[in-house]
């Protein structure tokens, strides 16, 4: 596993990295990939959110729960696919509501949401690998533990983030978030089975940017390129 934070996050989550959790995962990771077990993303995105992302320069969080399991799609940013790889049904979907929620927002013909992350947006999942074509399989492992103090470190030291959170699991993770301080949306989750429950028409993209302007910040472009 490859810690490569950008140096603003470094800072902040620096001691995560000696503790016994953090340790006991790296081991993990290492005896799966000695069994030849395929993990993902590549070991070099595992952080990728947090370099696209500087702690210094976020404004949004969306949260994912853990990377797509399939060949080439996860590169560390939630809900993310890399360029060549088809667009999953929940992104579609998030393409969908893009349309009807941003004035001239055209459908993208890839699904990386990295030109987001470029611009504030932290697209961080819940858990941070995947083992091959086993959805889930390293949840509970200590990466929840991790990106929870990610979390709580994000509501303690910014003010005024807008957390968008989609579905049960995301929700859940509002008692971290100081509510006076920041902006929490939620909304079922935009996958095929909870889309239509409440995701469509939700509009949490231009309550986004209008937040953001209340905030005196520089709203999101969403339209990817």
């Amino acid at each position: 596993m490859s810690i490569d934070l950008e140096a603003s996050w470094l800072h902040i989550l620096k001691g995560e990295f000696e503790k016994d959790y953090m340790v006991n995962l790296k081991n993990i990771l290492q005896t799966e990939k000695a069994s030849n077990q395929i993990i993902y993303p590549r070991s070099k995105d595992i952080f990728n959110a947090f370099r696209e992302t500087p702690f210094t320069n976020l404004k949004v969080v969306i949260l994912g729960q853990d990377p797509y399991h399939g060949v080439n799609q996860a590169h560390g940013l939630s809900f993310s696919v890399q360029k060549g790889v088809a667009v999953p049904p929940s992104l579609q979907n998030i393409y969908k509501e893009l349309q009807t929620d941003i004035a001239g927002f055209k459908i993208p013909a890839h699904g990386d949401l990295t030109e987001w992350a470029q611009q504030g947006v932290l697209l961080l999942n819940a858990t941070l690998t995947v083992r091959a074509n086993t959805a889930g399989s390293h949840q509970k492992l200590g990466w929840e533990i991790f990106t929870d103090k990610v979390i709580s470190e994000i509501s303690n030291n910014k003010k005024g983030i807008v957390f968008i959170l989609w579905g049960k699991f995301a929700q859940a993770k509002a008692q971290l978030i100081d509510g006076e301080k920041h902006h929490i949306l939620k909304s079922p989750h935009p996958s095929p089975f909870s889309a239509y429950s409440g995701f469509f028409g939700s509009g949490p993209f231009s309550k986004t940017n209008q937040i953001l302007i209340e905030e005196g910040k520089q709203p999101i472009n969403w339209q990817i390129h």
